[in-house]
């Protein structure tokens, strides 16, 4: 039966009051990255402080859901570091309970939060999304004077395009001014040109003044008035200084019918029906081109003695209903084989423009469909980050230990800005079309969640995931590097070698390397059915290293120089990659099928055996040098057993 413990109390309260606290960071953080997107609309407009209170408010509550997956990251990951550092958590798995059941409490918190960011996505967010673009496109309509960029043209006022060459902030003069004006159509552009001006709105905030210096005002007069008249084709005008008054209104007007069909202010109930109506209108647009292109351009009406295709009212006059169209082409007189022609290209032209334009219009609306179906995962898949995020900060907060806000602070921002990354390359491929949607939303759950998996697998068996000795053990490994052997002379001896009987073992050490080295022969290519398709463990390798270990570790003891300057010189020696490439007979076959992995394995264990060659040569002639120096300095020479032929047997081998 399920209980609450004191222990999931103690837990509960810790981690809430820092998810509280890193919560309001990590809105802070979002809304202050989101703030400086649109600093531009916001400086020098003079919006009031409801406007701006509005604002704040509506972006506050657009970001909440990202907010929370973080904010769980990083509690998560100093309260489980808090307690490993404080060996609380040490003491917890002492007391026989394990990582999980630690883990309980606040498991059922996070599936709290995850409902709750669930909840809020689907019926608070959407609409303070729609508000919060609503108030932006009105901030960004309010006051245009002051946000007209410099080198660009600028198409922020009505029938205008106003470029300026530059401008002085402190005094608001343009420098450099050409406006394109159009006042009906393209044949009717006004264009002027200035060499300073000044943008300003009147009182009554309706009108914007446009006071120019020093230009031109070139107008095209072409109407119905002056149609046959070429003699009057425009007028141009210059001035010294000009008065253009433009209506505009530069209150803030806040368009309730915008973005009103936007996917990111509906709830799952309106995306639904959305993704309805849209797709019937697709499927109207489609079926209405086919009928459109059938009736227009393929469709006859013998019975009314009406055909579309001018081009074959001639082959039919050439001869009767049936007929072969290359023969009648062929039939036909040089001024209708033109005609044809030229009907014929006019008509796929006139297909063409209408398929194009068709292709736009089913272009918006699969994007608005692509956008709907985005929407609708993503408040799934946000709500179920709150989850993930928990299953990556807990075991990592009691894998690393450390507490407080430095390394916490520092995973926490790596892990998320690998979620953005991943989240938002998704998004934009699959907004644009270039991915499907499910592929698109699928890549950050399928490099988050086994990462979850595998840090709570780690912890709770206790895994240190972050030693880094381990990390370059393995790599050593891989690359087939190895470790310099490092003896040194010991300050305290308690107990000093068996010289005599270390220089038998050693000789018997010596004897058993080239016997070896006569069977193996490892200076050939291993044989290719011995390596991939049979088990062949190398337990005479092993069975000398580990007695050449003994007498390292036991003359490691001597006060002599000499020999520890030798004993240093023993190599690491690799006990199986010179053998198979796998421990696994099913690895083996599987790397021998595919060849190029095969190929480099088998180069890879020959390497290996010749390297193991080497490395027998150098125990050789170490171990001679050893029973020199204890031959000389330790062990009198009447109470040495010689083992003969040792010097021959070296010079047949190797």
């Amino acid at each position: 039966m399920f209980r609450i413990k004191r222990l999931d109390i103690f837990i509960a309260k810790q981690f809430g009051l820092l998810f509280a606290g890193t919560f309001c960071i990590s809105q802070f953080v979002l809304m202050m990255q989101f703030l400086w997107r649109y600093v531009d609309e916001l400086i020098g407009k003079g919006l009031s402080l409801d406007v701006l209170a509005q604002f704040f408010w509506y972006m506050g509550l657009m970001l909440v859901p990202q907010a929370l997956p973080l904010a769980i990251l990083l509690s998560s990951l100093i309260t489980f570091g808090n307690l490993g550092e404080s060996s609380e958590l040490t003491a917890i798995k002492a007391a026989g309970i394990s990582l999980m059941q630690a883990f309980r409490s606040l498991i059922v918190v996070t599936l709290l939060i995850t409902l709750g960011s669930f909840y809020f996505q689907n019926y608070i967010a959407p609409e303070g999304n729609k508000k919060l673009a609503q108030l932006l496109v009105a901030m960004k309509q309010k006051n245009p004077e002051l946000e007209i960029p410099e080198g660009i043209f600028y198409d922020g006022i009505p029938d205008c395009n106003l470029y300026v060459q530059k401008k002085d902030m402190n005094t608001g003069m343009l420098y450099g001014v050409m406006i394109y004006r159009m006042t009906g159509s393209f044949e009717d552009a006004a264009i002027i040109l200035a060499d300073s001006g000044r943008l300003q709105s009147t009182a009554d905030k309706k009108h914007l003044l446009l006071q120019l210096y020093s230009g031109e005002w070139f107008e095209n007069m072409r109407s119905q008035e002056f149609a046959g008249n070429a003699s009057v084709p425009y007028r141009r005008e210059s001035f010294v200084t000009k008065r253009i008054l433009l209506d505009f209104d530069t209150e803030l007007n806040i368009n309730n019918d915008v973005f009103a069909g936007d996917a990111r202010g509906k709830s799952l109930a309106d995306i639904r029906s959305g993704l309805e109506k849209t797709q019937l209108a697709l499927d109207s647009i489609g079926q209405g081109i086919h009928r459109d292109i059938n009736k227009q351009y393929f469709t006859r009406y013998i019975g009314e003695k009406k055909d579309t295709i001018e081009g074959e009212k001639l082959l039919k006059n050439a001869k009767g209903a049936q007929y072969n169209t290359d023969t009648l082409y062929d039939r036909l007189t040089s001024e209708q084989k033109k005609f044809v022609i030229k009907q014929a290209l006019s008509e796929a032209r006139m297909v063409r423009d209408y398929l194009s334009f068709g292709s736009i219009m089913a272009k918006d609306g699969n994007r608005n469909v692509r956008e709907h179906y985005l929407e609708w995962i993503n408040k799934y898949s946000t709500a179920l980050l709150c989850l993930v995020f928990f299953f990556i900060g807990a075991p990592l907060g009691a894998i690393i230990r450390k507490g407080g806000l430095g390394v916490p602070v520092i995973i926490s921002v790596f892990v998320f800005i690998i979620y953005y990354v991943l989240d938002n390359t998704g998004f934009r491929m699959a907004r644009l079309g270039e991915w499907p949607v499910w592929i698109a939303k699928s890549i950050a759950p399928l490099v988050l969640v086994p990462t979850a998996v595998f840090f709570t697998y780690k912890a709770n068996k206790d895994s240190m995931v972050f030693n880094i000795d381990a990390y370059r053990n393995f790599f050593m490994a891989l690359l087939g590097l190895r470790s310099k052997r490092s003896v040194g002379m010991k300050e305290v001896i308690i107990c000093e070698p068996n010289y005599a009987e270390d220089r038998v073992i050693l000789q018997q050490i010596t004897e058993d390397v080239v016997a070896y080295n006569k069977q193996r022969k490892l200076y050939l290519m291993p044989n290719i059915i011995r390596t991939f398709f049979k088990d062949d463990p190398d337990h005479e390798i092993e069975r000398i290293s580990a007695e050449l270990e003994k007498i390292i570790a036991d003359l490691a003891n001597t006060k002599d120089h000499s020999i520890i300057k030798l004993l240093g010189q023993y190599p690491v020696m690799s006990l199986t990659a010179h053998t198979q490439p796998f421990s696994k007979k099913w690895a083996n076959i599987t790397s021998f099928i595919v060849l190029p992995v095969g190929i480099v394995l088998y180069i890879r264990m020959w390497c290996f055996r010749l390297r193991l060659l080497k490395d027998l040569k150098a125990i050789h002639t170490i171990n001679d040098g050893i029973i020199r120096i204890i031959d000389t300095k330790f062990v009198k020479s009447d109470n040495i057993t010689q083992v003969s032929n040792v010097e021959k047997i070296e010079d047949d081998t190797f």
